[in-house]
């Protein structure tokens, strides 16, 4: 596991290295890495979803950084790159070579519960975001998402599980 202060150290490190090369690099983070690091809401997570340019070039540097650090060679991944939509971001760390963002707070909830992966961390980062945004009511949720993604994208596993948490 991922804990906030590793990631920043390992963040910096990319820095660093792209400094060495005289590269300049932008991440932008989404899941447990913002809940850790921006939201303070878990103490960590199992990797580090992002999107990243030079993305070879952060990428050969991360796997260098796994080495270093005996951490899983895809801590640092793109994954998510396949569920992004336009969406707004803001900088969190700005380095000499590197700068940081992540996306903001409605747009980690719209995305985290179009996933609705109920059996992972997603449902308590879930409940997190719905509070720190002071929703309360499904359809608020469900408007949210429909702001980023067409409704038909919307499973019903995802609308039961958001009508499940507001029953409560």
């Amino acid at each position: 596991m991922l804990k906030k202060e590793n990631i920043k150290k390992y963040l910096y490190e990319i820095n660093e290295a792209l400094a060495e090369k005289n590269i300049k690099g932008e991440i932008c983070l989404y899941g447990g890495a913002v809940m850790c690091l921006v939201f303070n809401a878990r103490p960590s997570t199992k990797d580090v979803d992002a999107i990243f340019k030079p993305s070879k070039i952060i990428r050969d540097i991360s796997r260098l950084i796994a080495e270093k650090y005996d951490l899983d060679k895809n801590w640092l991944n793109d994954g998510v790159k396949g569920f992004l939509v336009e969406h707004p971001q803001k900088i969190i760390f700005n380095w000499s070579h590197l700068n940081v963002y992540v996306a903001d707070p409605e747009y980690l909830l719209a995305m985290k519960a179009l996933a609705a992966r109920v059996d992972s961390t997603d449902k308590e980062d879930i409940i997190y975001l719905i509070n720190a945004l002071k929703f309360k009511k499904s359809e608020q949720i469900f408007n949210l998402i429909e702001k980023y993604y067409p409704k038909n994208q919307i499973k019903p596993a995802t609308q039961f599980f958001i009508e499940e948490l507001f029953e409560k």
